[in-house]
């Protein structure tokens, strides 16, 4: 996968966000473009992953669309892969330190602990300032390079133990050396965590699940053989933090909102919903940090986070409201860079209770499903329909699979077979159930009325709009039957099988559909230690197929990310990796920020 750019115009509360570190993955969160207050910014949940591929349990529907290509969504201009073009302004061609880098977020997060703290896309973004990762993502293939790391290297052929070494001579922003055991304690303190632990102990032992080989060695002992581990340390799970500060934020959870890393920025002040400041570590370990500082401003109107980067009080903003993409990307004086790489919307339906225990009810919400009403009012042309987790353009893509929808007739013939059966639990003839999700939303309302015009063909759909954090809530613990969501989108798939696995289910479920496969456990821990390309993505496609069969999700549309940035902003895409490698601009909506510049 690879993020391609335009040089034109255009938050069970914390309880679930902590849920961003095994996999990353999920809606919610975004942008609705309905928030009363256009400053500040409702508090997001991500689900816990070992790297990307959530962004909150709840899709919103209006700032999602879809996973990066190779071509212009938006639909115009040059695409230009891994960087943003930088001829719109062509003095000061050398990087030149200086400047305030003012960032539109779509949303605020509890907190800005890795171990701790929902960090969705936004707060992900923020912990780009502050932290650094064990490895990085290059800038073209899915293999995860090392980056606080020295070498990331399994011990022997099972893949089932690795060792990690660090680089020497790095110091915490409070003068705390990282060696492996800081590493260890940012380990163990996720996965004690009751909430970020929930996607990762369920693929480490109760003990043992790391040593401490020697002073900069530490090594993973994993349950199962993974040949892409190191691409876990690329996110979250890899995101290290002071031990001495983390010691401190569990006696003092205020200290959760001061972080402290090894990071090009180091943490300055934060008053929540409003403003969060980072300002230039000038003894950075990886080179010179341009930027005098960033300042992170959530928005969580998309409208207004437009206007406010036209009008040039951001310099930087994220979005993945497909209006307003379109909106950036017809302008000449905004760089774009689009990524369609990410997440996936989508209707996701619990198969553990009725009416959906029973796949005929399941086939039938699907084949309700208007499919293209959806994707032209909503997508508008800019996010492309989905029918399974990945991109035409991505190699694990399967062109057999097709998402049913459209068809109200064959919906309403197995509607009438299933109250045949069980006429308990319909109506008129017609399946009762309902349809949840993440508001106050104007946007999401408007979703939830056109599924419905579909739905009503076959069902009686009544509406439960709720706060995210009840809506997360509920949805992780099995209390609903349909909700709009957003989720997959790891850089390399292996990242997103907390959100699939049978071991993930239970009273609170990462696989939020509680749909248990054998056969798709099997297919991903394989394809987890598959290193053959080919043979890797062979299986990908039969998990696609099972996914497909299993009608467990309605996919919708593939979320298009957008982060764009004033005229003047250079250096965007030009990070590197201790090794001279290119790596990658962004991912889920989020940006890095060492390398960024100002042009005079």
């Amino acid at each position: 996968m690879s993020s391609r750019t335009t040089g034109r115009a255009s938050k069970l509360a914390a309880f679930f966000a902590a849920l961003a570190l095994v996999a990353a993955a999920c809606g919610g969160g975004d942008d609705d473009g309905d928030s009363s207050d256009t400053t500040a910014a409702t508090s997001e949940t991500t689900a816990p992953a070992e790297e990307d591929g959530a962004d909150d349990g709840a899709d919103d529907g209006g700032d999602d669309g879809g996973d990066d290509a190779t071509e212009d969504t938006a639909g115009e201009g040059e695409i230009v892969e891994g960087e943003i073009e930088e001829d719109v302004v062509e003095e000061n061609t050398d990087p030149v330190q200086g400047g305030t880098l003012r960032y539109g977020l779509e949303a605020d997060v509890d907190g800005i602990n890795p171990t701790t703290s929902a960090l969705s896309s936004p707060g992900l973004m923020m912990g780009n300032a502050v932290f650094d990762n064990l490895t990085a993502w290059p800038a073209e293939g899915t293999t995860a390079v090392p980056y606080l790391a020295e070498s990331v290297e399994p011990v022997d052929d099972t893949n089932t133990t690795w060792q990690v070494t660090l680089r020497e001579g790095i110091v915490f922003h409070d003068g705390t050396p990282l060696n492996a055991e800081a590493v260890q304690v940012n380990f163990e303190t996720q996965r004690a965590d009751p909430l970020v632990g929930l996607a990762v102990r369920p693929y480490y032992p109760e003990t043992g699940a790391t040593e401490i080989i020697d002073e900069l060695t530490i090594q993973y002992n994993l349950l199962d053989a993974n040949a892409q581990f190191p691409g876990a340390l690329a996110g979250q799970l890899g995101m290290i933090a002071s031990p001495t500060w983390l010691a401190a934020a569990l006696e003092d959870p205020s200290l959760n909102q001061a972080p402290v890393g090894t990071g090009p920025f180091i943490f300055e002040s934060r008053n929540a919903d409003s403003v969060t400041a980072f300002v230039r570590n000038d003894e950075w370990w990886n080179g010179e940090v341009f930027l005098d500082g960033i300042e992170f401003v959530p928005v969580t109107d998309p409208d207004t986070r437009v206007d406010l980067l036209f009008q040039g009080e951001l310099d930087a903003l994220q979005t993945s409201n497909p209006a307003s993409v379109a909106d950036l990307t017809s302008d000449d004086s905004i760089q774009n860079v689009v990524d369609e790489t990410g997440e996936e919307s989508f209707a996701m339906i619990n198969t553990e209770v009725p009416p959906f225990d029973d796949i005929r009810a399941r086939q039938a919400l699907a084949l309700a499903t208007p499919l293209e009403n959806y994707r032209n009012l909503i997508g508008l042309g800019v996010s492309r329909g989905a029918d399974q987790a990945f991109i035409p353009e991505s190699p694990f893509y399967n062109p057999d699979v097709v998402q049913v929808g459209d068809d109200p007739d064959a919906a309403v013939a197995l509607a009438a077979e299933y109250c045949g059966e069980f006429p308990d639990n319909c109506t008129d003839g017609k399946i009762n159930t309902e349809l949840q999700w993440s508001g106050p939303s104007v946007i999401q309302t408007r979703i939830a009325e056109l599924l419905d015009e579909g739905w009503s063909a076959a069902f009686n759909v009544t509406f439960d709009e709720l706060p995210q954090d009840e809506h997360i809530s509920q949805t992780a613990t099995g209390q609903y039957n349909v909700v709009t969501w957003r989720q997959f989108g790891g850089v390399d798939p292996a990242l997103d099988n907390v959100w699939l696995e049978c071991r993930t289910i239970g009273g609170i479920s990462l696989n939020w559909p509680k749909f248990c496969d054998p056969e798709r456990d099997a297919l991903l821990l394989q394809a987890q230690n598959e290193t053959d390309p080919d043979v890797r993505a062979g299986l990908y496609q039969q998990v696609s197929q099972l996914i497909n069969d299993s009608f467990a999700y309605i996919f919708l549309v593939h979320t298009t990310w957008d982060n764009a940035f004033a005229e003047n902003v250079r250096g965007v895409c030009d990070r590197v990796a201790p090794d001279g490698t290119l790596l990658r601009c962004v991912t889920n909506g989020r940006t890095w920020h060492s390398s960024v510049w100002f042009a005079g």
